[in-house]
């Protein structure tokens, strides 16, 4: 396996494979990406860019989301990044997601499923079609991959 870092002098600069541990290699057939962990100095205080929401995914409040692409798989299906809502009431139909909440937090309540309270160092799988409310209690910041 490789490990994948972003320079702490560039943190703008696109993610680097580091030298693969020889007792963690695996057979390199094709068949699925490597292994990989991202550093992301800074990410609790990350310049984030404007993504305006669709006026009609507000429910209440008036949230803005800021956010900024960390990495693209070549055939745009993988995307990792940073994303931030702040407090309000918003919807949202889900892609495949993994995320892990930096800071702030939310209620998610899953049309037709679970309700999740995420919050720091929480953990969140999000699967592709979920519609979704989001309660926003305080600004939540997280770390995300994306599979399309």
């Amino acid at each position: 396996m490789s490990a994948t870092h972003l320079d702490p002098e560039t943190p703008d600069a696109e993610p680097t494979a580091a030298p693969a541990s020889p007792a963690l290699s695996s057979a390199s057939d094709g068949a699925a990406p490597a292994s990989f962990v991202v550093n992301i100095p800074g990410i609790a205080d990350a310049d984030l860019e404007p993504e305006p929401l669709d006026p009609e995914q507000i429910i209440s409040g008036d949230p803005v989301v800021t956010g900024k692409v960390l990495w693209e798989s070549p055939d745009g299906k993988q995307i990792r990044g940073i994303w931030q809502i702040t407090p309000g009431v918003v919807t949202d139909t889900e892609a495949n997601e993994l995320f892990v909440v930096v800071s702030g937090r939310a209620t998610i309540a899953v049309e037709g499923g679970s309700v999740l309270e995420v919050g720091p160092g929480d953990a969140c799988v999000l699967r592709e079609g979920d519609r979704t409310q989001w309660t926003v209690h305080e600004t939540l910041r997280k770390a995300y991959h994306i599979s399309l």
